[in-house]
């Protein structure tokens, strides 16, 4: 962990700020990326010495891009690259919008697009790297119907990381690809989700940010394609799609 240099979007609150201090002090060279400038300065002055704040919006491509560069303008490289910047939703199925659907993969998909891309072309330059995308349970299973918009959103990210991993295998084995999958964590995600919502930190047994930074650092030390932050989670997951009806399985989400 010592000296990589570490690109974190989404990184003024909740995942990305616990990320952001953990692997800071662990000797890490972070390099924070979010729209809230003082936010962002306010994490970075607790996240090592050498920490660089770009305040940007990460769903501008030009954004993303002016963040890699500022990144090797300060320290001469990128070792990973962390999609963390998100937003839920709160709204069933039947209700969401145009607006509601394009919000979402804007700021869910297309935001770590961007990420993928710009950082893919610095990796391929050096011919190797680490991108990192933070993804959600709700990403492979609907335990949440409310969030309907917000999981299609974190499917469509997976697919694409996927994808992602399955292109570069052969000819950029050195180029590792991961996915995260939190539950529910006890930050102001639901808070601030599209049409308000309920706080994330009420809610009976959700992570600390810091339990999932702790996850996305291992992952970082030690690269894997696929990884669940709770325990038991990817057994759950793989019961649901074992199911012989997903109606039966489904029963009881979105309760309680």
């Amino acid at each position: 962990m010592k000296d990589k240099v570490i690109v974190i979007t989404g990184a003024s609150s909740g995942i990305g700020a616990a990320l952001a201090t953990l692997v800071g002090g662990r000797g890490a060279l972070a390099v924070l990326v979010a729209r809230r400038a003082k936010e962002l300065s306010e994490v970075a002055a607790r996240s090592g010495a050498h920490c660089l704040a770009v305040p940007g919006d990460v769903t501008v491509r030009e954004d993303v891009r002016r963040a890699l560069a500022a990144a090797i303008a300060r320290f001469g490289r990128v070792d990973v690259w962390v999609n963390n910047a998100g937003r839920g939703i709160s709204r069933m199925t039947s209700e969401v919008t145009d607006d509601d659907l394009d919000e979402m993969m804007r700021v869910n998909v297309k935001s770590a697009l961007y990420g993928m891309q710009i950082s893919l072309e610095h990796f391929k330059e050096h011919g190797r790297g680490h991108i990192v995308n933070v993804s959600s349970l709700l990403g492979r299973v609907p335990l949440a119907p409310q969030r309907a918009a917000y999981s299609a959103a974190k499917h469509a990210l997976n697919a694409l990381t996927a994808s992602l991993r399955i292109e570069l295998r052969d000819e950029w084995p050195q180029i590792h690809v991961s996915s995260v999958h939190p539950g529910g964590v006890a930050t102001e995600f639901g808070l601030s989700a599209l049409h308000g919502g309920v706080d994330s930190r009420a809610l009976p047994g959700a992570q600390s940010a810091e339990e999932v930074a702790a996850v996305i650092a291992e992952v970082i030390e030690r690269p894997r394609a696929d990884v669940y932050t709770r325990p038991g989670a990817q057994k759950m997951i793989a019961g649901y799609y074992a199911a012989e009806d997903m109606a039966e399985a489904e029963a009881g989400f979105g309760r309680g």
